[in-house]
């Protein structure tokens, strides 16, 4: 017998603050350790959720090896305390694993299969680098499935650069600069720390301290960054300045069938619309977010003069730039990523998603005068992720 289908809400989300992956904060902490921690904070600042009544636990990881593996959704929700009779599992779609583990637990939440849910991801790239352990299909490159360059996603960013050459240099590196620019704002103005989960952090040397901020940002100029290493290809565009880093971190997010959310006294932060992923060429994954939103704006039955902010993930300075081109945007349009991006934060890949969900749902909080929002990124092996969300604090909902 169908059902209806119902509303599903964010309810909250947290992340740690995300750590340089060499030598970084978080060298001597596991990966799992980092999500538990998430996953607890969420339960401790949403007291009047029984434990019991989460359903599901999903949990990406890229490199699903060591600390990463072993059905991470499910040992992580054994680590941080929810009952035994909480079942989970691990999800990989590279960059936008949080975000499908978002995806796939409201689409389960939606037909009714569960009514509370958490979702997630972490990326310890200190540890686990990308790549590691894998082994590509001869074919791939043997019968030309991809071009050499689409295994390397920084080639794939100089390879946009190529087909945009509109999106120059210096283009890349103002947008990277304002990237840095917008975050350090957003922290002297507190917007950014009422998120971040505290971590205790562990030196061989200097003994035990606290993760409390991302350790990415700095302040740099433009002169600077004209004279940093294209390290992907000789006199290339790409650059540390103009992509984000390797970045080790975790986040997890609360959602909820929208009438459970209201019998638990769960809070609504924003109210799914849709979402959208397409395939592309690999050898320009950056282009993903294009198609992948306007698949995601035609299921919602809106248009992009709908969206009044946009958290798009700043893989690359290219990959956002392209997206604005395509839609018109301007690059410094105030709708897009308001307090930063991973340029500046960080990008602890299967972690992301759900940082661009949460900095959403705070902005929802901020600008009543916006009804709808997107999250998009550029996904590793050609690929796009959007979703669309509605605000509840809209001044013109009923």
């Amino acid at each position: 017998m169908p059902r209806e289908v119902r509303d599903v809400v964010f309810v909250d989300g947290v992340r740690t603050p995300f750590g340089k992956a060499n030598g970084g904060i978080y060298a001597n902490t596991r990966a799992d350790d980092l999500v538990v921690r998430c996953i607890r904070e969420l339960l401790r600042r949403n007291p009047q959720l029984p434990p019991e009544r989460v359903d599901e636990v999903a949990i990406a990881a890229t490199t699903q090896i060591g600390d990463q593996g072993l059905t991470i959704g499910r040992t992580a929700a054994l680590l941080a305390g929810l009952p035994k009779t909480v079942p989970g599992f691990a999800i990989d779609r590279m960059c936008a694993g949080a975000m499908t583990a978002v995806t796939t637990v409201a689409s389960g939440i939606a037909v009714g299969a569960y009514d509370v849910a958490i979702a997630g991801g972490v990326e310890h790239m200190g540890r686990h680098p990308m790549g590691e352990g894998v082994d590509p299909n001869p074919r791939f490159l043997a019968e030309k499935i991809v071009d050499p360059s689409a295994l390397v996603m920084g080639a794939t960013a100089e390879n946009l650069h190529d087909r945009l050459p509109q999106i120059t240099k210096q283009r890349a590196d103002a947008f990277g600069l304002a990237s840095q620019q917008k975050t350090a704002a957003a922290y002297a103005a507190g917007k950014l720390q009422g998120d971040l989960v505290t971590v205790a952090t562990r030196d061989p040397e200097t003994g035990w301290g606290l993760a409390t901020a991302d350790e990415a940002p700095r302040e740099t100029t433009l002169e600077k960054l004209a004279g940093l290493k294209t390290p992907f290809r000789p006199h290339g565009k790409v650059t540390a300045g103009n992509a984000a880093g390797l970045n080790d971190g975790a986040t997890s997010c609360l959602l909820a069938a929208e009438d459970t959310a209201r019998e638990l006294g769960l809070p609504i932060a924003m109210r799914l619309v849709s979402y959208g992923f397409v395939g592309v060429e690999p050898e320009v994954m950056g282009v993903g977010p294009i198609p992948s939103t306007e698949r995601a704006l035609r299921l919602g039955g809106l248009t992009i003069g709908d969206i009044g902010l946009f958290e798009l993930n700043e893989a690359f300075a290219v990959q956002v730039l392209a997206f604005l081109d395509h839609f018109g945007i301007a690059d410094d349009d105030p709708r897009v990523n308001p307090w930063g991006g991973a340029i500046a934060v960080g990008h602890p890949l299967a972690s992301s998603g759900v940082r661009l969900m949460t900095q959403l749902a705070r902005q929802f909080a901020e600008h009543p005068e916006v009804r709808y929002g997107l999250t998009a990124m550029c996904i590793g092996i050609g690929m796009g992720g959007t979703v669309i969300w509605e605000n509840p604090n809209w001044k013109g909902a009923k």
